[in-house]
């Protein structure tokens, strides 16, 4: 296995012509979490993966998704990793998990990003994740104690709703969904789609992002977050959608619709017109933990790369040896460490100046880390031939990934122009209206 990167100390000139050291070597504290899951995932998770989800796709017939159930063994692997002390490694409260900062638990989440089940063992694991950094980050108390306090628990599991069916939704502004204030309760119309968790029997929370019209605010104060429980009223799950033929039981991906659905005003996170601000909390944090799980992924597909290419011989010589495969092997090396190093830095930014800060950096390593994780993924299928096709190895599993990567939390275009945009005003170039 890989051991984990160390890099020296970096310089970054400030705004005052200051320099600003940066270290991405691992904290003690970083390291030692990073021993411990890899040594957990090594002695718990990895023998017993491959049944697992055999056995969970056995048990949960894509076609009847309301009979979904959840393997035993999942439970049983969560309290373990919880007496262990390896929960909730994502957030930075002390009290509430493991007090890491972004860059300190970028590494973990690499090392996580190697298993399909891992990340909800140790109860890190989207959308709970992102949705537990918006109710810790915005939430009040009464929030806090009525669902992040059993998320933080691993009791129940969380979707979040955000896309919408018939928008385009690379423009969160197109939103039709609509969150009315209606004197103290606040009604929800609407359709939204890949509701990421909508399937698992354990989820109980929805965190819907609706249009919550003002006159007087501007474009991004027209919308709100809300927090609705799954069994109210009016909330339709209407079906689970299929990525790639597989449809990622019993955890699944959906759609949802809401017609009239009345919630306590008090629901709203913050208050009404807030949710593009807890947006960017809230996708800041969680694009790092995609991408560090993206390099993590990439790693794994080498490896396969690598022992598929030198067991296996055509033409009288080892597959590794044909066709450029060994530069493959070589570029693959240098765009995994490429990735790391960039989402690091933009893990650092963020530990730094917050997320607004970091924001071109964070759409940058949007845009790298899924990307190489395809490339990698499809060079590793390429050697495996037909089993790389399979659910015999991970690799079709971390092509869907990939691909899915490239659109979720904001497709590549949108990130490539906001980037675009900053280092235009950075150099006083006006931007054209299109």
């Amino acid at each position: 296995m890989t051991p984990a990167f160390s890099y020296e100390c970096f310089w970054l000139p400030a705004i005052d012509g200051t320099v600003v050291p940066m270290d991405f070597d691992l904290s003690p504290a970083s390291k030692r979490y990073v021993d411990e899951v890899r040594a957990f995932m090594r002695a718990e998770i990895t023998p017993i993966e491959s049944r697992y989800w055999n056995e969970t796709r056995t048990a949960n017939p894509d076609g009847n998704w309301r009979a979904w159930r959840r393997h035993s063994l999942l439970d049983e692997l969560k309290a373990r990793a919880r007496a262990a002390g390896l929960w909730n490694l994502f957030v930075p409260d002390a009290k509430r998990g493991a007090g890491l900062t972004t860059l300190e638990y970028a590494s973990v989440a690499e090392e996580t990003g190697r298993s399909f089940l891992a990340p909800e063992v140790f109860n890190c694991s989207a959308p709970d994740s992102g949705n537990m950094e918006v109710l810790w980050r915005y939430g009040n108390e009464a929030q806090q104690k009525e669902w992040l306090t059993p998320l933080l628990a691993g009791e129940i599991r969380s979707a979040f709703c955000m896309t919408e069916p018939d928008v385009a939704s690379s423009d969160a502004t197109n939103m039709q969904a609509t969150a009315i204030v209606d004197g103290d309760e606040i009604v929800i119309r609407g359709k939204k789609w890949w509701a990421s968790g909508l399937g698992d029997p354990n989820t109980r929370l929805l965190i819907v992002m609706a249009r919550t019209p003002n006159a007087e605010g501007s474009r991004h104060q027209q919308h709100s977050m809300i927090l609705v429980p799954l069994a109210t009223q009016g909330v339709e799950v209407v079906r689970m959608l299929p990525v790639y033929g597989h449809f990622d039981a019993p955890h699944g991906h959906g759609e949802v619709h809401f017609h009239d659905v009345r919630v306590p005003l008090l629901n709203v996170i913050a208050g009404p017109g807030r949710g593009f601000e807890i947006a960017q909390g809230r996708l800041g944090p969680g694009r790092i933990h995609h991408c560090m799980r993206c390099i993590g992924a990439a790693e794994s597909a080498l490896e396969l790369m690598i022992a598929r290419g030198s067991s296996r011989t055509a033409f009288a010589k080892p597959i590794i040896n044909l066709g450029g495969n060994r530069e493959r092997v070589a570029n693959a090396r240098i765009a995994i460490d490429q990735a790391r190093l960039l989402t690091l830095y933009a893990a650092w930014k963020l530990d730094k100046l917050g997320p607004l800060g970091a924001i071109s950096e964070i759409s940058a390593i949007k845009v790298v880390a899924p990307n190489m994780l395809q490339t990698i993924v499809d060079d590793a299928i390429q050697i495996h031939g037909g089993a790389g096709l399979s659910d015999d190895t991970p690799l079709a599993g971390y092509f869907a990934q990939a691909r899915s990567l490239r659109l979720a939390d904001g497709p590549d275009e949108v990130h490539r122009g906001l980037i675009a945009r900053i280092e235009l005003a950075k150099r006083g170039a006006t931007r054209p209206e299109e």
